[in-house]
Protein backbone atom coordinates (compact mmCIF):
# COMPACT_ATOMS: atom_id res chain seq x y z
CA UNK A 1 0.00 0.00 0.00
CA UNK A 2 1.25 3.46 -1.09
CA UNK A 3 2.36 6.23 1.88
CA UNK A 4 -1.17 7.93 1.10
CA UNK A 5 -3.27 4.74 1.69
CA UNK A 6 -1.73 4.22 4.96
CA UNK A 7 -2.29 8.08 5.53
CA UNK A 8 -6.04 7.27 5.63
CA UNK A 9 -6.14 4.50 7.32
CA UNK A 10 -4.10 6.05 10.13
CA UNK A 11 -6.89 9.22 9.54
CA UNK A 12 -9.64 6.88 10.17
CA UNK A 13 -8.16 5.29 13.45
CA UNK A 14 -7.57 8.96 14.87
CA UNK A 15 -11.30 10.25 13.70
CA UNK A 16 -12.83 7.32 15.54
CA UNK A 17 -10.52 7.99 18.30
CA UNK A 18 -11.53 11.48 18.86
CA UNK A 19 -15.79 10.61 18.18
CA UNK A 20 -15.08 8.07 20.68
CA UNK A 21 -13.77 10.29 23.39
CA UNK A 22 -16.34 12.98 22.40
CA UNK A 23 -19.08 10.96 22.60
CA UNK A 24 -17.78 8.22 25.66
CA UNK A 25 -21.02 9.25 27.03
CA UNK A 26 -23.58 7.75 24.42
CA UNK A 27 -21.16 4.94 23.52
CA UNK A 28 -21.40 3.08 27.02
CA UNK A 29 -24.29 2.76 29.45
CA UNK A 30 -22.10 2.38 32.70
CA UNK A 31 -19.95 5.11 34.45
CA UNK A 32 -16.37 4.05 34.72
CA UNK A 33 -16.24 4.20 38.45
CA UNK A 34 -18.93 2.59 39.28
CA UNK A 35 -18.26 -0.56 41.33
CA UNK A 36 -20.71 -3.98 41.52
CA UNK A 37 -18.25 -6.34 43.46
CA UNK A 38 -20.19 -9.35 42.81
CA UNK A 39 -19.53 -9.03 39.51
CA UNK A 40 -15.69 -8.67 39.29
CA UNK A 41 -13.26 -10.02 37.03
CA UNK A 42 -15.91 -10.89 34.42
CA UNK A 43 -14.09 -12.47 31.42
CA UNK A 44 -17.20 -11.50 29.31
CA UNK A 45 -20.99 -11.01 29.51
CA UNK A 46 -23.96 -9.34 27.54
CA UNK A 47 -24.23 -6.71 29.82
CA UNK A 48 -19.86 -6.27 30.09
CA UNK A 49 -18.79 -7.31 26.69
CA UNK A 50 -15.24 -6.49 27.49
CA UNK A 51 -15.35 -8.15 31.07
CA UNK A 52 -15.08 -6.19 34.34
CA UNK A 53 -11.89 -5.18 36.73
CA UNK A 54 -11.47 -6.66 40.22
CA UNK A 55 -14.32 -3.60 42.04
CA UNK A 56 -16.90 -4.93 39.08
CA UNK A 57 -16.21 -1.66 37.40
CA UNK A 58 -16.65 -2.18 33.24
CA UNK A 59 -13.53 -2.56 31.32
CA UNK A 60 -15.18 -1.29 27.84
CA UNK A 61 -16.52 1.98 29.67
CA UNK A 62 -13.19 2.34 31.47
CA UNK A 63 -11.24 2.15 28.34
CA UNK A 64 -13.61 4.48 26.40
CA UNK A 65 -13.03 7.30 29.03
CA UNK A 66 -9.76 6.28 28.83
CA UNK A 67 -9.48 8.02 25.35
CA UNK A 68 -10.20 11.01 27.08
CA UNK A 69 -7.23 11.38 29.27
CA UNK A 70 -4.93 9.92 26.93
CA UNK A 71 -5.81 12.40 23.83
CA UNK A 72 -6.34 15.43 26.31
CA UNK A 73 -2.87 14.86 27.77
CA UNK A 74 -1.05 14.30 23.71
CA UNK A 75 -3.47 17.42 22.51
CA UNK A 76 -2.08 19.61 25.74
CA UNK A 77 1.33 18.83 25.76
CA UNK A 78 2.08 19.12 21.97
CA UNK A 79 0.10 22.70 21.63
CA UNK A 80 2.28 23.97 24.79
CA UNK A 81 5.57 22.40 23.47
CA UNK A 82 5.23 23.86 20.33
CA UNK A 83 4.29 27.18 21.40
CA UNK A 84 7.03 27.46 23.17
CA UNK A 85 9.34 25.56 21.20
CA UNK A 86 8.52 27.72 17.96
CA UNK A 87 9.39 31.06 20.58
CA UNK A 88 12.83 29.77 21.49
CA UNK A 89 13.67 28.61 18.46
CA UNK A 90 12.87 31.54 16.40
CA UNK A 91 14.56 34.15 18.51
CA UNK A 92 17.46 31.62 18.49
CA UNK A 93 17.95 30.78 15.16
CA UNK A 94 16.94 34.79 13.86
CA UNK A 95 19.01 36.40 16.07
CA UNK A 96 21.95 34.01 17.00
CA UNK A 97 24.74 34.97 19.11
CA UNK A 98 25.03 34.43 22.17
CA UNK A 99 21.95 34.09 23.26
CA UNK A 100 21.48 31.25 20.86
CA UNK A 101 24.67 29.81 22.03
CA UNK A 102 22.93 30.05 25.75
CA UNK A 103 19.56 28.52 24.32
CA UNK A 104 20.87 25.17 22.73
CA UNK A 105 22.96 24.51 25.86
CA UNK A 106 20.18 24.51 27.91
CA UNK A 107 18.20 22.39 25.53
CA UNK A 108 21.75 20.32 25.55
CA UNK A 109 21.52 19.55 29.39
CA UNK A 110 18.02 18.82 29.07
CA UNK A 111 18.24 16.49 26.19
CA UNK A 112 21.05 14.89 28.34
CA UNK A 113 18.84 13.43 30.97
CA UNK A 114 16.39 10.46 29.82
CA UNK A 115 13.17 12.09 29.03
CA UNK A 116 11.05 9.90 30.99
CA UNK A 117 12.97 9.47 34.01
CA UNK A 118 13.42 13.46 34.05
CA UNK A 119 9.13 13.09 33.66
CA UNK A 120 9.20 10.64 36.86
CA UNK A 121 11.30 13.10 38.97
CA UNK A 122 9.17 16.11 38.54
CA UNK A 123 5.82 14.54 38.69
CA UNK A 124 7.13 12.69 42.00
CA UNK A 125 8.37 15.88 43.52
CA UNK A 126 4.86 17.62 42.41
CA UNK A 127 2.84 14.51 43.29
CA UNK A 128 0.77 12.88 40.65
CA UNK A 129 -2.30 14.53 38.99
CA UNK A 130 -2.89 15.06 35.21
CA UNK A 131 -1.68 18.68 35.22
CA UNK A 132 1.54 17.86 36.77
CA UNK A 133 1.53 14.99 34.60
CA UNK A 134 1.33 17.55 30.82
CA UNK A 135 3.70 20.06 32.93
CA UNK A 136 6.29 16.91 33.14
CA UNK A 137 5.77 16.08 29.84
CA UNK A 138 6.08 19.68 27.84
CA UNK A 139 9.26 20.79 30.27
CA UNK A 140 11.24 17.76 27.77
CA UNK A 141 8.78 17.98 24.83
CA UNK A 142 9.32 21.60 24.15
CA UNK A 143 13.10 21.25 23.24
CA UNK A 144 13.13 18.86 20.06
CA UNK A 145 10.68 21.78 17.96
CA UNK A 146 13.36 24.42 19.12
CA UNK A 147 16.10 22.68 17.66
CA UNK A 148 13.45 21.89 14.41
CA UNK A 149 12.66 25.48 14.11
CA UNK A 150 15.87 26.99 15.20
CA UNK A 151 17.57 24.43 12.18
CA UNK A 152 14.92 25.45 10.22
CA UNK A 153 15.30 29.29 10.28
CA UNK A 154 19.56 29.15 10.23
CA UNK A 155 18.77 27.39 6.73
CA UNK A 156 15.95 30.03 5.63
CA UNK A 157 16.97 33.11 7.08
CA UNK A 158 19.77 33.96 4.00
CA UNK A 159 17.37 33.47 1.26
CA UNK A 160 16.16 36.10 -1.09
CA UNK A 161 12.61 36.57 -0.11
CA UNK A 162 13.84 36.83 3.84
CA UNK A 163 16.58 39.89 2.53
CA UNK A 164 14.00 41.35 1.01
CA UNK A 165 11.13 41.90 3.55
CA UNK A 166 14.56 43.14 5.60
CA UNK A 167 15.10 45.44 3.18
CA UNK A 168 11.81 46.54 3.17
CA UNK A 169 11.63 47.47 6.51
CA UNK A 170 9.90 44.73 8.48
CA UNK A 171 10.72 43.70 11.71
CA UNK A 172 11.82 40.94 13.37
CA UNK A 173 8.14 39.54 14.51
CA UNK A 174 6.82 40.01 11.25
CA UNK A 175 9.75 38.26 8.90
CA UNK A 176 9.37 35.29 11.49
CA UNK A 177 5.52 35.67 11.41
CA UNK A 178 4.48 36.10 8.04
CA UNK A 179 7.55 35.47 6.21
CA UNK A 180 9.01 31.99 7.81
CA UNK A 181 6.66 30.42 9.83
CA UNK A 182 4.68 29.25 6.54
CA UNK A 183 7.52 27.66 5.73
CA UNK A 184 7.48 25.68 8.91
CA UNK A 185 4.44 24.46 9.33
CA UNK A 186 4.86 21.38 7.49
CA UNK A 187 7.98 20.18 9.50
CA UNK A 188 5.97 21.15 12.38
CA UNK A 189 3.06 19.30 11.79
CA UNK A 190 5.33 15.75 11.30
CA UNK A 191 6.92 16.64 14.26
CA UNK A 192 3.96 17.64 16.30
CA UNK A 193 2.32 14.22 14.98
CA UNK A 194 4.76 11.64 16.26
CA UNK A 195 5.19 14.52 19.48
CA UNK A 196 1.96 13.03 20.37
CA UNK A 197 2.43 9.58 20.48
CA UNK A 198 4.89 10.35 22.48
CA UNK A 199 2.98 12.17 24.95
CA UNK A 200 0.71 9.53 24.84
CA UNK A 201 3.01 7.00 25.66
CA UNK A 202 4.34 9.48 28.57
CA UNK A 203 1.11 9.88 30.14
CA UNK A 204 0.48 6.14 30.21
CA UNK A 205 4.14 5.21 31.56
CA UNK A 206 3.67 7.72 34.45
CA UNK A 207 -0.06 6.62 35.40
CA UNK A 208 1.30 3.14 34.96
CA UNK A 209 3.90 3.69 37.61
CA UNK A 210 1.14 5.89 40.09
CA UNK A 211 2.05 9.15 38.91
CA UNK A 212 -0.51 10.37 36.65
CA UNK A 213 -4.04 10.72 36.98
CA UNK A 214 -5.26 9.74 40.69
CA UNK A 215 -7.95 7.10 40.61
CA UNK A 216 -11.09 6.37 40.03
CA UNK A 217 -10.77 8.11 36.94
CA UNK A 218 -9.68 6.08 34.22
CA UNK A 219 -6.61 5.99 32.12
CA UNK A 220 -4.99 3.21 30.04
CA UNK A 221 -1.54 3.65 32.16
CA UNK A 222 -3.22 2.73 34.97
CA UNK A 223 -5.86 0.54 34.02
CA UNK A 224 -2.46 -1.88 32.90
CA UNK A 225 -0.97 -1.26 36.36
CA UNK A 226 -4.14 -2.67 37.87
CA UNK A 227 -4.76 -5.57 35.63
CA UNK A 228 -1.00 -7.33 35.94
CA UNK A 229 -1.09 -8.82 39.53
CA UNK A 230 -4.20 -10.90 37.57
CA UNK A 231 -2.24 -11.34 34.45
CA UNK A 232 -3.09 -15.26 34.65
CA UNK A 233 -6.24 -15.50 35.67
CA UNK A 234 -8.20 -12.15 34.05
CA UNK A 235 -5.62 -11.15 30.88
CA UNK A 236 -8.44 -9.01 29.27
CA UNK A 237 -7.90 -5.72 31.84
CA UNK A 238 -4.53 -5.39 30.77
CA UNK A 239 -5.60 -6.89 26.89
CA UNK A 240 -8.14 -3.81 25.90
CA UNK A 241 -6.38 -0.47 27.22
CA UNK A 242 -3.02 -1.98 25.62
CA UNK A 243 -4.72 -2.60 22.47
CA UNK A 244 -6.29 0.97 22.36
CA UNK A 245 -2.56 2.26 23.17
CA UNK A 246 -1.04 0.49 20.44
CA UNK A 247 -3.91 1.04 18.08
CA UNK A 248 -3.59 4.95 18.91
CA UNK A 249 0.04 4.44 18.68
CA UNK A 250 -0.24 3.15 15.08
CA UNK A 251 -2.66 5.61 13.96
CA UNK A 252 -0.49 8.61 14.68
CA UNK A 253 2.75 7.06 13.28
CA UNK A 254 1.10 6.39 9.80
CA UNK A 255 -0.17 10.03 9.72
CA UNK A 256 3.42 11.11 10.54
CA UNK A 257 5.19 8.78 8.16
CA UNK A 258 2.91 9.47 5.31
CA UNK A 259 3.59 12.58 5.88
CA UNK A 260 6.87 12.60 5.70
CA UNK A 261 6.96 10.49 2.73
CA UNK A 262 4.97 13.57 1.47
CA UNK A 263 6.88 16.10 2.15
CA UNK A 264 10.44 14.35 1.25
CA UNK A 265 9.01 14.09 -2.32
CA UNK A 266 8.10 17.50 -2.76
CA UNK A 267 11.82 18.23 -1.31
CA UNK A 268 12.60 16.09 -3.98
Amino acid sequence: MESKGWFYVGLVILVLLLATALFAPALTAYDPAQQSLENDLLFHSSEHPLGTDKLGRDILSRTIYGSRISLFAGVTTVAISVFVGLLVGSFAGYFGGWADQALMRTIDVLLAFPGILLAIAITAVLGPGLSHVILALCLIGWTSYARLVRGEILSLRETAFVQAAQALGCNAPRVIFIHLLPNLLPPLLIQATFGMAAAIIGEGSLSFLGLGVEPPTPSWGSMLNEGRQFLLVAPHLTTYPGLAIMITILGLNLVGDALQDRLQSRGR
